[in-house]
């Protein structure tokens, strides 16, 4: 077996949610709340910038872009048709994710189907070339070292049995890790946010596949990955009509048993509920 060097920077990657609770923050201390930005010098210039969505007026001809979870709300971009406006049309669609991206916690009992679960798991982590020894996927990593197993679990999915599955992000694959129905135990190592999700979403770092190439430095790369995955998540979840709430509070301990994790070279990272909004 190969022997490598493990770096104490993976501590900075876990929840230590205890921290939290047995220290005292500032804001329990009520220390005033710092400012959302930086505000500028008296004597800076200072620039007004077009409103986002300004790229896009005039284009009529087209249908008004709803595809958010919130399109009820009139809130759609016209998009005009045409080879000259797909570039402009993608962006308008984008801008639509982006305006309605939102952490949602409420979810209907309706289940997911299997072909949405597939869409969801390639754009969290799937694969869209591959060299052999490495991979370019849908979300950017250092190095391409993609340091990053995603687990999901199937609570109520069309086509999946219930039970714990990991993905394979090469063969766009899922093997069964444990299957049957223990989401009070997934809902404890949640503190109590599983809200009755169709599935959760669980990233676990392997940290050794960046610190092969980074070294100390890696620990960083994947926490940034984390974030890339996640957020690719919330889109395709947006793009589904579907919610989603990213999850970093949750007990590490118990969250690595439930995955069957050693917590040292693989213990969890991140997690995400996802289901079927809830009809007005």
């Amino acid at each position: 077996m190969v022997e490598y060097e493990r770096f104490e920077g993976r501590w900075f990657l876990k929840s230590n949610w205890h921290l939290v609770k047995s220290g005292q923050s500032d804001q329990s201390k009520g220390v005033p709340v710092p400012p959302q930005e930086e505000p500028p010098a008296p004597e800076d210039c200072v620039i007004d910038l077009p409103p986002p969505n300004s790229l896009f007026e005039g284009m009529g001809g087209g249908p008004a872009l709803g595809t958010g979870a919130d399109s009820s709300e009139g809130r759609g971009t016209s998009v005009a048709s045409g080879p000259e406006s797909s570039a402009l049309g993608r962006a308008a669609v984008l801008y639509d994710l982006l305006h309605s991206r939102k952490s949602r916690r409420t979810y209907s009992t309706v289940p997911l189907a299997l072909e949405e679960l597939s869409y969801l798991l390639w754009a969290v982590e799937g694969v869209r070339e591959n060299r052999g020894k490495f991979s370019f996927r849908t979300t950017p990593s250092g190095g391409a070292r993609h340091p990053l197993d995603i687990y999901v679990f199937a609570h109520k999915i069309q086509g999946l049995n219930v039970g714990l599955y990991r993905y394979l992000p090469v063969e766009h694959q899922l093997v069964l890790e444990r299957q049957g129905d223990d989401s009070e135990a997934l809902n404890e190592a949640l503190n109590g946010q599983f809200w009755d999700a169709a599935c959760i979403v669980i990233w676990a770092a392997v940290p050794y596949r960046s610190e092969w190439r980074y070294g100390k430095a890696a620990d960083k790369l994947v926490a940034l990955d984390a974030g890339h995955s996640c957020q690719n998540l919330y889109l395709a979840c947006e793009s589904l009509g579907l919610g989603t709430c990213a999850i970093g509070a949750y007990d590490q301990e118990k969250l690595d048993a439930y995955l069957g994790l050693d917590g040292e070279d693989m213990f969890a990272l991140y997690a995400a509920p996802v289901g079927r909004l809830p009809q007005p």
